[in-house]
């Protein structure tokens, strides 16, 4: 993730933490590896929806 958006691991992290503490994203752990997704279907709801007018955005040049 860090790499996508251009920024830390360090700082994704502390973003993902902040997420999970607000009750926004649960998270589980294997191993090392922690698993992040939301938490809230309204913010499912609304990253959706933001991803969907994202790609119309794109069609309308």
């Amino acid at each position: 993730m860090a790499n996508i958006i251009g920024t830390t691991i360090a700082n994704v992290s502390h973003h993902l933490r902040l997420l999970r503490n607000m009750g926004l994203a649960k998270y589980r752990k294997e191993g090392k590896l922690v698993f992040y997704s939301l938490d809230d279907e309204h913010v499912k709801q609304f990253v959706l929806l933001a991803f969907e007018h994202g790609k119309e955005d794109k069609v309308h040049v």
